[in-house]
């Protein structure tokens, strides 16, 4: 859409902020122009207007989903269909999400409903699971139980991962922090007892996505020797009442029996986000379900420690971020040019690469993230397939190669910037936005 229509939006809202017709379209809007993040960012005041509108939940999950955020999708979307909310748009998204995390039946269902409601709904991907239309039932965000019974003892997958420090690029301060909050307490308990500090609490991670949060986390699991689980957003919601709070105390329970571990937290900020949004959400309940373990009201959470990332820290409840919680908030940015040239060098490794200047290629990569260097060789390695392909000879990885791929892809952390500007600028009386402001070179 024209930029000038959003604009012409923006300044109608300066004076109108609670309009909610001019929210969603000002969100629509961007959303169409590729903007999810502002999206996201307008449709969630959207539903703090209207806590109860489908509406604005609907638009939020698409712009979770354009994000790549399916968890959070689901989140949304199931809760719009368990109050009977869910529209035609909103079974769609729905769809979307758990075809993307596999589950095919439930996919196909959400999918065959969606046109029901609107029979003008298609979409090619969806319209390929047929097959799947009369396959066995799946359970809606199932965990794997001992015994396979739904009342049994929840079993997670512990591993200890191979990585350390050493394969991260960069980063050297927030492996600095991670190493005072949790590795030196697991290799001097003692001298840490002799201060009163226990061995526990939580790191809370934030930045734009595709800067490595969720590889420094197996990184940390691996540095420390510890058992360690990652814990997506589907292993503890649960559409039955009480079973996700039940699912979300088990898998502490589990890492409690196995001390020391990390448990660690992807997209938090879906399972943890503000109860203000929520008003009379069976959501409030897990929060503070959350909450109480990460307290260790019951148990003792010695030995257990807790990483958890999010691309969205202003989502999140504050109360998460109370003394004995998540009282470590770190900002994850971009990686330097120095921790740029450490993972093109790590990427290149296995690929047919020639004398390549990696300090050369990351000069030009400003505001990359590692997943956008990532994508960076994959173009690069796609190039040089199709020319092998005609010519029957593979020919190496260059950095003139390289260098024209760079002018080609836009750093996905700019977008992200945009919306943390906004709240670091206007919504940070407690200073937890500083290390943006800091990274902009505002203040």
């Amino acid at each position: 859409m024209d930029n000038s229509i959003i604009e012409s939006l923006r300044q109608a809202l300066r004076s109108n902020p609670d309009n909610m017709h001019l929210r969603l379209a000002l969100a629509q809007a961007l959303l169409d122009g590729g903007s999810y993040e502002e999206a996201e960012t307008e449709y969630v005041k959207a539903v703090s207007i209207e806590p109860d509108g489908a509406e604005p939940k609907t638009g939020l999950a698409q712009a979770y989903y354009a994000q790549g955020k399916f968890s959070a999708v689901l989140v949304v979307c199931e809760e719009l269909v368990k109050t009977g909310k869910a529209s035609a748009r909103t079974y769609l998204v729905f769809a979307k999400a758990l075809h993307q995390r596999e589950e095919y039946k439930r996919a196909s269902k959400m999918y065959e409903k969606s046109k029901s409601l609107d029979t003008g709904i298609s979409d090619p991907l969806l319209d390929s699971l047929t097959p799947y239309r009369n396959a066995p039932e799946q359970s809606p965000f199932s965990l794997e139980y001992a015994d396979g019974d739904p009342g049994g003892k929840f079993e997670p997958y512990f591993e200890k991962p191979a990585m350390s420090f050493a394969d991260v690029g960069g980063m050297e301060d927030l492996k600095e922090e991670i190493r005072l909050k949790i590795i030196h307490p697991l290799a001097s308990p003692k001298l840490y007892a002799a201060y009163g500090k226990k061995i526990g609490g939580g790191i809370l991670m934030y930045g734009p996505p595709g800067c490595g949060k969720t590889y420094i986390a197996k990184a940390t699991a691996g540095e420390a020797k510890a058992n360690f689980i990652s814990v997506g957003i589907s292993d503890v919601l649960d559409m039955y009442t009480g079973q996700s709070e039940k699912n979300l105390h088990e898998i502490f329970e589990s890492a409690r029996e196995r001390k020391p571990s990390i448990l660690f937290f992807d997209e938090i900020d879906a399972l943890g986000a503000s109860r203000r949004d929520m008003r009379q959400s069976a959501s409030r309940q897990v929060i503070n379900q959350f909450l109480a373990e990460l307290d260790g009201i019951e148990s003792d959470n010695e030995g257990v420690l807790v990483l958890a990332a999010t691309n969205a820290p202003w989502h999140l409840d504050g109360a998460f971020r109370r003394p004995g919680r998540f009282d470590r908030i770190i900002f994850v940015p971009p990686p330097d040019r120095e921790a740029r040239t450490e993972i093109l060098k790590i990427m290149l490794k296995g690929k047919p690469a020639g004398d390549v200047d990696a300090d050369a290629v990351t000069k030009k990569m400003n505001d990359f993230s590692g997943a956008d260097i990532n994508a960076l060789v994959e173009s690069a390695v796609e190039v040089k397939l199709r020319d092998a392909l005609k010519t029957g000879k593979p020919e190496p990885l260059t950095t003139k190669l390289l260098l024209q791929t760079a002018k080609k892809i836009k750093p996905t952390t700019r977008g992200w910037f945009t919306t943390a500007k906004n709240h670091a600028l206007y919504a940070n009386e407690d200073g937890l936005y500083n290390d943006i402001l800091k990274h902009l070179k505002i203040k």
